[in-house]
């Protein structure tokens, strides 16, 4: 799985407080890669509450 974050991230804290495993919020969300064997579905969930769809799975 890859997992990106567009430029169209507004630093909300959606993503992280969804899968804080995998994205942490600084000037905007950063997507730690090491972490996403096993939390695919949190992944998939986070992108579906991104308010700006700022998050890129594929």
């Amino acid at each position: 799985m890859n997992v990106t974050v567009n430029d169209s991230c507004i630093a909300c804290g959606a993503c992280e407080s969804v899968c804080d495993a995998v994205f942490s919020v600084e000037d905007r969300a950063v997507v730690n890669a090491g972490a996403i064997a096993g939390n695919e579905e949190g992944i998939r969930e986070a992108a579906d509450c991104c308010p700006v769809n700022a998050i890129e799975v594929a």
